[in-house]
C-alpha cells in the first residue's frame, strides 16, 4: 500500500483569497496546450497565425470550463443543483465534466471555424493531439482533492484517501492521468505526424478516450448519489462514453473512406 500524499487543496491563501490546486490544474494544462500549439502554428506554410492559435486556446477554453461545469450539473448532479443553484459557481469543490466539457469545447472551435472560414474537422483535428494536457492536470487535480477515487484493492499501490473510509482503494485518478493524458496524448502526437487523412485524428480521440475512461470506470466508484445504473457495474461514464466510441468508429471509418488530405 502506499501513503496518500495528502497535499492541501489550497495551493496559495492570501487572507481571504484561496486559490487552490483543483483550478491551478486546469491553467496549467490550458497553458502547455497553447504553448505547444503555437509552436506547430510557426510551422511553414501553416494556415492559422499565431494569434489565431490564441484565439481558438481562449475560445476552447471558455467552452471547456463552462461545459464542463454544466455538464457536471446536467449528468451527474441536477438534484442538488435544484436545491442550491449556487454551487454551479463553486468549482473549486470539484465537480467537472469532461463530456459537458468536450461539448463545450466543440462549440468553442466551431466558432473559430466560423471566423476563420475553415471546416470544423481541420479545428478538431488540429487541438485533438494537445487535449490530453488538459486531462492529465485534471485528473491530477482531482487526485490532489482526494475525490473520485476507485473500489477497494489489495494491490500494491492501493491508498487510503481521506475521504474514502478506512480501506485502501484503486487510485483510479491516476489511472485516468496515465491513460487519458499521458498515454492518449503519446498516441495522438504520433499519429498525427503519420498524416492520416482528415478527420481521421478526431475518430481516433474519441475512440482512445472512450475506450480508457470505459475500462476505468471498472474500477472507479461511482458518484455517491447515483451510484450504478445496472447490472451492479455500469456507470454514467459508461454511458457517455459508450456514444464517443462508436462516433470515433464512424469517423475513422468515414476517414479512410474518404482519404482527404489533413489540413493542419
Amino acid at each position: 500500500m502506499l501513503p496518500y500524499p495528502n497535499i492541501d487543496p489550497v495551493a496559495v491563501s492570501i487572507g481571504p483569497l484561496k486559490v487552490h490546486w483543483y483550478g491551478l490544474m486546469y491553467i496549467i494544462g490550458i497553458g502547455a496546450a497553447w504553448l505547444m500549439a503555437r509552436q506547430r502554428a510557426r510551422q511553414p506554410g501553416f494556415p492559422w497565425s499565431a494569434k489565431q492559435i490564441e484565439d481558438l486556446i481562449f475560445y476552447c477554453a471558455i467552452g471547456l470550463m463552462l461545459g464542463g461545469r454544466l455538464g457536471y450539473i446536467l449528468f451527474y448532479n441536477f438534484s442538488a443543483f435544484l436545491h442550491d443553484p449556487m454551487m454551479i459557481a463553486r468549482v473549486w469543490e470539484g465537480g467537472m465534466s469532461f463530456h459537458g466539457g468536450m461539448l463545450g469545447a466543440f462549440a468553442g472551435m466551431w466558432v473559430f471555424a466560423r471566423q476563420v472560414g475553415c471546416r470544423f474537422a481541420d479545428v478538431t483535428d488540429f487541438i485533438g493531439p494537445y487535449v490530453p494536457l488538459g486531462l492529465f492536470t485534471g485528473r491530477i487535480g482531482n487526485f490532489i482533492n482526494g475525490e473520485l477515487w476507485g473500489k477497494p484493492a489489495d494491490v500494491p499501490w492501493a491508498m487510503v484517501f481521506p475521504t474514502g473510509g478506512p480501506e485502501p482503494r484503486h487510485p483510479s485518478q491516476l489511472y485516468e492521468a496515465f491513460l487519458e493524458g499521458v498515454l492518449l496524448f503519446v498516441i495522438l502526437q504520433w499519429y498525427r505526424r503519420r498524416q492520416p487523412p482528415r478527420t481521421a485524428v478526431s475518430g481516433m480521440f474519441l475512440l482512445l478516450y472512450g475506450v480508457f475512461r470505459f475500462l476505468v470506470e471498472f474500477v472507479r466508484l461511482p458518484d455517491a448519489h447515483i451510484g450504478y445504473l445496472a447490472f451492479g457495474w455500469l456507470t454514467m461514464g459508461m454511458v457517455l462514453s459508450l456514444p464517443m466510441i462508436l462516433v470515433g468508429l464512424l469517423v475513422l471509418a468515414h476517414a479512410y473512406w474518404r482519404r482527404e488530405p489533413i489540413a493542419t
